[in-house]
Parts: C-alpha cells; sequence; structure tokens
C-alpha cells in the first residue's frame, strides 16, 4: 500500500471515529467533525496547512457544542514535527490550548470558566499533546540519522572505487607503459632509419609504429580517466570525426556520415559506437586491404545504429575468423541488449552494423 492511500486510510479512519463519537452534534458539527479527519489526508504533503485546519475544525465545532476529543489536531501536531516544524508546532499548540476554553465559554452549553478549562482538559490532554509532538520528533531525529547513514555508506563505496581506480591506474602505468613506449620507440626508429636509407619500409613494421602509436594514445586517455573520471570523459560520438580523419592521413578514403535527430544518448552507448567505428578502422588498417571505408551513423528514436563498410579483400566466400577486436565489439553490443552484424558484403569487402537500442534495460 503506498503512503498516499495510507494517509487516505488513516484520515478516513479518524474522520469516521469522530463523527460516531460526535453522536447527537448538529449538521455543521458533523461536517466539521469529518472535515478534521479527512484534512488528514494532506499532512505529508502540507503538513502546516493540515495543523491550521485541523485546530480550527476543532475550535469550530467546540463552539457548537460538541464535546470530541481533538484526535486529528494530535496527528497534524505529530506530523509537523515529523517534517521538522518545531517553532510551529509548539506555536500551534499553545494556541489552540488557549484558544479552546474560549471555544467552549461561548458554546451554547452554560459554562462556567471552571468548567471550560476543565473541558479543555477532557478534549486535549497536555500529556497527549506532548506524547504527539515528541513521537514525531523522535521519528523525524530517525529518520535524519537513517539518511545520514546511507549518505555514509554512499560516500566510503565512492571513496573506496576511486582508491581501486587509482590503484588500477598505477598498476597499468607500471606494468604497460613502459613496454608499449619501448615497442613504439623502436618502430619509429626502425622506420625512421630505413627511410634515410632509402629502403622501403615494410608493411608489418609500419602496422607496428601505428598500432603502438595508437596503443599509446589510448592508455594515456585511459590512464587519465582512471585518474581523473570527472574531468576526462571517455570517448563518445563526438570524437568519432577525429577518428575518420585519422584514418584519412593513412590513405583511406573514409567517409563519415551522421543521419538523423540526435536525442540523449546514454554514455555506454556512445562509448560503444565510438569503439565500434575505431576497431572497423583498425581492422580495415591491418587486414582489409581496402581503398575506401564508409562509415555511417544513425539515430533513430529507439536505438542507434552504427555500420562501417570498406572495399576489402573480404567476399561471401571467404571464411571469417573473429579475432579479439570483432569479439569485444559482439561483447560490447551484447551487453547493452544490441545486435551486431559482421560479414562480407555481396559487392565485395567487409561490413559491420550494430544496433545500440538508447533506452537501456
Amino acid at each position: 500500500m503506498s503512503k498516499r492511500w495510507l494517509d487516505w486510510v488513516i484520515a478516513a479512519g479518524v474522520a469516521a471515529s469522530l463523527v460516531v463519537a460526535g453522536h447527537g452534534a448538529s449538521t455543521p458539527g458533523y461536517v466539521l467533525l469529518a472535515a478534521s479527519g479527512l484534512a488528514l489526508a494532506a499532512r505529508r504533503r502540507a503538513p502546516i496547512a493540515v495543523l491550521a485546519t485541523t485546530g480550527l475544525t476543532a475550535l469550530g465545532y467546540q463552539a457548537l457544542g460538541v464535546d470530541v476529543p481533538v484526535i486529528a489536531f494530535l496527528f497534524a501536531v505529530y506530523s509537523t514535527m515529523r517534517a521538522g516544524h518545531r517553532v510551529v508546532t509548539v506555536a500551534g499548540s499553545v494556541l489552540m490550548l488557549a484558544a479552546l476554553p474560549l471555544a467552549a465559554l461561548i458554546s451554547p452549553r452554560d459554562l462556567t470558566t471552571y468548567e471550560a478549562f476543565a473541558q479543555t482538559r477532557d478534549v486535549l490532554q497536555i500529556a497527549w499533546l506532548i506524547a504527539a509532538a515528541a513521537a514525531g520528533e523522535a521519528l523525524r531525529q530517525a529518520e535524519g540519522r537513517a539518511d545520514e547513514a546511507e549518505r555514509t555508506r554512499e560516500e566510503t563505496a565512492l571513496r573506496r572505487a576511486n582508491e581501486e581506480r587509482l590503484h588500477i591506474a598505477r598498476e597499468l602505468h607500471d606494468s604497460l607503459t613502459h613496454q608499449i613506449s619501448v615497442i613504439k620507440l623502436q618502430a619509429e626508429v626502425a622506420v625512421h632509419l630505413a627511410q634515410k636509407r632509402g629502403e622501403e619500409v615494410p608493411e608489418p613494421l609500419l602496422a607496428i609504429r601505428d598500432a603502438g602509436r595508437e596503443a599509446a594514445r589510448e592508455l594515456r586517455a585511459t590512464l587519465e580517466a582512471l585518474r581523473d573520471d570527472d574531468k576526462n570523459p571517455p570517448h563518445g560520438i563526438d570524437d568519432v570525426p577525429d577518428l575518420v580523419q585519422r584514418a584519412r592521413s593513412t590513405g583511406l578514403d573514409a567517409q563519415l556520415t551522421i543521419e538523423g535527430e540526435r536525442n540523449d544518448v546514454p554514455a555506454a552507448v556512445e562509448r560503444t559506437a565510438y569503439r565500434i567505428v575505431q576497431e572497423s578502422l583498425t581492422n580495415i588498417a591491418r587486414h582489409a586491404g581496402a581503398a575506401t571505408a564508409d562509415i555511417r551513423i544513425g539515430y533513430r528514436p529507439d536505438a542507434l545504429v552504427v555500420r562501417v563498410d570498406d572495399d576489402g579483400k573480404a567476399n561471401l566466400g571467404t571464411a571469417t575468423n573473429p579475432g579479439v577486436g570483432l569479439l569485444g565489439m559482439r561483447e560490447r553490443v551484447t551487453a547493452l541488449g544490441g545486435t551486431l552484424t559482421a560479414a562480407p558484403r555481396t559487392e565485395g569487402g567487409f561490413s559491420v552494423q550494430a544496433e545500440l537500442p538508447v533506452a537501456q534495460p
């Protein structure tokens, strides 16, 4: 049962009990009794207004001569104190204690001042008033302590995650940075010496050099993201044009087309789209022997579609052995609930297409 329904049940119950207790009251008296109880339905959303309403209706039916305890006002005191309005609760309670004898004196019953104060003690016991306020304050403090404990747990978990992230960054730096730098440096020196001697640079050596440069960039970006995740956001669709431009610098005629209206795309989807284009262009450069590549990114209301086609050596009769890069792409797409198709094209070359759902499960 939701809190709103529970509030209505409590309000209806209090209203019914007040109406029953006011047996023999006039029609205006019944209306005020019912209104006093039903006002409690809004005690969470507007506790101060409910405190004022229950107080005024209680004074109203007391002035009409209906001698019924102000139960609804006690509930309102509890709710207002629980909401943290201490001053308002105390002020409203004091005013209520002062006004109830006056309401009894102007009622149709012929009461003396002493009898009016005695009736006030009957309809609003100070002990019950203090108990209602104390219960509200106690629950408010308990909820505050629970919220503080939850916030502390979240901060502790975040701190531990940051420490682990920095530890991973240090491990990656110590274990990989030096080796990748050595590979890249040696490949660049070998290429430089071959060019200086006028010799033809072997394709594998160029591939090693380019892969070393790319690995160094990726590792540096990864380390920066791990060390400061907020200031160095991961790659996304906005970085795809840079990938295409780097591919063109190697002699590949790469064309990028972006279609559709760009809506809010989850960060995980953007990262995966970037990695698909990156891995596809890397595979084209290393294995396809292609002259052109066509990259298309299409925005749909329900999905982001990424397609990369090339005119390389693959054909329908070529057996496709999925490498680590293709397997990685498939794992990323599957993790997002999408689909990946990677196969030779009818007209020759290879095609990679991924559909990434925008609404994540």
